[in-house]
């Protein structure tokens, strides 16, 4: 049986963007890591996309970013330039064509293609058991999401954000390439929370996204009937071409996946409760949270303190009680929130760096009622 320092499970944005902070610090430079995940990261199998003020770390793998960012409701259309911020796009082959290479020539690198099968902690090892064989080491990072534990709980309400997107490329020019749709509430609700999402790679092509934050998926159908009813709409029967597909759920709850970690097995990603309760957005948080991982690994404080429950966690939680109990009323929160601040605000608010005033002047922009309910019955559960 080999054995290694540290064992990261799942080659996805937390295990590489681990592995990569690792093997960059001198202080993990004795150590050895083993890699495992059953893929060999060859396909473009997601998108990324997130918000950022100025220059970043991941701006040399960009698809493309937007300086303008479009949110559109019953009563509010409206285009609203971002800076400082921009909206970037990272393609899932990017991301892994670079850190693949980089972590793969580490010499402290071990990188193993195999299905993890169980995880478990023994005494001063942790036992890593595959389809192909065995793995010790003094600490594992696991990134597989296991639904089951949110879904036995009544305390803390699960919803998902699901969408299918067409990559399209269109017969005419029809897209504004330096303007993304953030959020198009537009569409017909249906009694849930939908939105379209657009992002314009050129005139002519572009990524449109049906998107649900709601507790039930769909049909495959009426994912593509939402987005071909989007096109007809707003760009007419304009002949376009399908160029690629990509569907997904993403869970939005505020139940507290970190209880699982142990001082050997800590959950990263997904897995770990690192997306964003109220929106799904995963990447930039786990980007933040691998620092913070990596500062905590080198204090050598235990990991069942990793982490804190702060007043974000609690704004989230209420947002998810509101639509767990009336899942059309997203619309009317975001849409007011667009219309009395500015966009700039709100992505610092979702990116949980705002002050407590900054707070209130968000949290005054929402409808009063649904969150004074909220707060009611979360008090007395």
């Amino acid at each position: 049986m080999s054995n290694f320092d540290y064992i990261i499970i799942g080659a996805g944005a937390a295990g590489l963007l681990l592995a990569d902070a690792l093997g960059n610090d001198d202080f993990f430079s004795s150590s050895s890591i083993l890699i495992i995940d059953q893929d060999n990261k060859t396909k473009n199998d997601r998108t990324w996309c997130f918000w950022e003020s100025g220059n970043g770390k991941f701006d040399h793998l960009l698809h493309k970013s937007w300086p303008i960012i479009h949110f559109a409701g019953k009563e509010l259309n409206r285009s609203s330039p971002i800076a400082p911020y921009r909206y970037k796009m990272l393609r899932g082959i990017d991301f892994y064509d670079h850190y693949v290479e980089k972590i793969k020539k580490n010499p402290n690198v071990t990188w193993v293609k195999d299905r993890v099968i169980m995880v478990e902690e023994n005494g001063k090892k942790v036992l890593v058991t595959c389809q192909n064989g065995f793995f010790s080491g003094r600490m594992a990072f696991d990134s597989r999401f296991n639904p089951e534990p949110v879904r036995k709980q009544q305390k803390y309400p699960l919803l998902q954000q699901h969408f299918m997107g067409w990559f399209i490329k269109t017969e005419k020019p029809v897209f504004n390439p330096e303007e993304a749709t953030f959020m198009d509430f537009s569409i017909p609700q249906k009694g849930n929370t939908r939105f379209m999402y657009v992002l314009p790679f050129s005139q002519t092509e572009a990524l449109l996204e049906y998107t649900l934050f709601s507790e039930n998926l769909l049909e495959k159908s009426e994912y593509e009937n939402g987005i071909q009813d989007y096109m007809e709409q707003n760009f007419g029967r304009i002949a376009f071409e399908i160029t690629d597909v990509e569907q997904g759920t993403i869970p939005m709850t505020c139940y507290g996946f970190h209880k699982h970690n142990s001082n050997r097995i800590v959950h990263i990603g997904v897995a770990g409760g690192w997306a964003k309760p109220s929106t799904g957005f995963t990447f930039y948080n786990t980007s933040k949270r691998v620092t913070t991982l990596v500062d905590h690994l080198k204090k050598n404080k235990p990991f069942t303190e990793f982490y804190k429950k702060g007043r974000f966690w609690f704004y989230d939680l209420l947002l998810l009680d509101i639509l767990h109990r009336q899942n059309h009323l997203g619309q009317s929160i975001f849409e007011s929130m667009f219309k009395k601040r500015k966009p700039q605000l709100i992505l610092k608010f979702l990116d949980e760096e705002t002050s407590l005033w900054e707070d209130l002047k968000i949290i005054s922009a929402c409808p009063k009622m649904p969150f004074i309910k909220a707060l009611f019955q979360r008090m007395f559960l």
